[in-house]
């Protein structure tokens, strides 16, 4: 069995966005030091770190640097180069290896190993050419998505087909290259389940939570999920097949959707601490930015996170942030988190708040009654 890292060591993280900043914030609480490659000046994780290397993510010398500086590796998001990570394997340790990163980057390989591992997907196909799409939406029938295989996020690179009328400005994706065209699924529910593994052995998983969407980007995380035992406990296997097949090291999001039956459909896999687990910060034993750091260091891991108090969790988009800091003398149970970024655009996560509750219904009310996100 391979040794915890102990405190004193430095931990790299790739990518300097607000995921980086809060693994680093973990870290520091746990005694080590941290160094970030961003190629961002004055990024939110730098602004936490020890240490920045200001270089491009597929920067292999910038790597090289980053592996001689430190003892262990990690990255924030899953459009890191995996041929880059690759290069720099014989000379660094990176914990969450490099497979599952490309597993993540293509859709196509994301729905093989789920299938492999007999894990539910909405029924799809492989779309190379024009040609191709009628012949799949014969079989799958509208609405149906068509997404880019690689690249996507936030609702970019995916456009819904509800009729012929919407094939051809669809076809701009197919420009991008291969693409998949996926069924509907008329879900109830998004939910998400956050699992960590340390490598050895030992994975936890986090509640189940429900996250509404608006414009395709996370809104509310609402903890936990207001579903039947038998759904969290499908949920829980899931996850922890997932995590077992890839020996996991540090956090993984595994989303889905939730039928009216009680099927549940995973959607998509995240390879590193996600939006939907940021309530875990308040409202959990352990944070999933403090489950990652754990996992990537070998540190030991309790079988579930118990969760300590109800909550939601509200992002803060761009165009809502000088409105969100007016509330602030105004909700002194209100629990902000700024990211520090620089820019403020439209449909950017500049921060989040999460409200601790006894009533869930009654907070949804108030932070609508804000009449910031209406």
């Amino acid at each position: 069995m391979v040794k915890p890292l102990l405190p004193g060591s430095t931990i790299g993280i790739v990518g300097g966005g607000q995921l980086g900043r809060m693994m680093a914030i973990s870290a520091k609480e746990m005694g080590f030091k941290v160094g970030v490659l961003d190629p961002t000046n004055d990024c939110p994780a730098a602004q936490v770190a020890d240490w920045h290397i200001e270089s491009s993510y597929d920067d292999t010398f910038a790597l090289e640097e980053l592996a001689r500086r430190t003892e262990v590796i990690t990255y924030e998001f899953e459009n890191v180069s995996v041929e880059a990570l690759n290069a720099i394997l014989p000379m660094s340790f990176i914990p969450q290896g490099t497979d599952l990163l490309a597993i993540t980057q293509d859709r196509l390989l994301e729905k093989t190993f789920l299938e492999t591992n007999n894990i539910v997907i909405a029924p799809y196909a492989t779309i190379v050419s024009p040609t191709d799409i009628q012949d799949a939406i014969d079989g799958i029938g509208y609405p149906c998505v068509l997404k880019t295989t690689r690249g996507g996020y936030d609702g970019k690179g995916q456009y819904v087909l509800r009729s012929r009328a919407d094939l051809a400005l669809a076809m701009d994706l197919l420009r991008e290259g291969t693409c998949v065209l996926e069924a509907w699924i008329p879900f109830e529910k998004e939910l998400s389940i956050l699992v960590a593994g340390n490598g050895q052995g030992q994975y936890t998983t986090f509640p189940v939570v429900e996250n509404i969407h608006r414009n395709n980007i996370l809104h509310e995380t609402i903890a936990p999920a207001n579903i039947s035992a038998d759904v969290i406990e499908e949920a829980e296997r899931i996850a922890r097949v997932i995590a077992e097949a890839v020996s996991l090291s540090g956090v993984l999001c595994v989303e889905m959707f939730l039928t009216k039956s009680g099927g549940l459909y995973v959607n998509e896999l995240a390879p590193r601490p996600h939006n939907s687990g940021h309530y875990s910060i308040e409202a959990c034993g352990m944070s999933q930015f403090d489950a990652h750091i754990r996992g990537v260091c070998g540190w030991p891991l309790e079988e579930k996170v118990s969760l300590l108090s109800d909550a939601v969790m509200v992002n803060v988009l761009g165009e809502k942030l000088l409105e969100s800091y007016h509330v602030i003398e105004k909700k002194a149970n209100w629990k902000f988190h700024f990211y520090g970024k620089k820019e403020s655009k439209k449909g950017r996560k500049m921060g989040h708040i999460t409200i601790l509750t006894e009533d869930v219904e009654g907070t949804l009310k108030e932070i609508k009654e804000t009449n910031i996100w209406d």
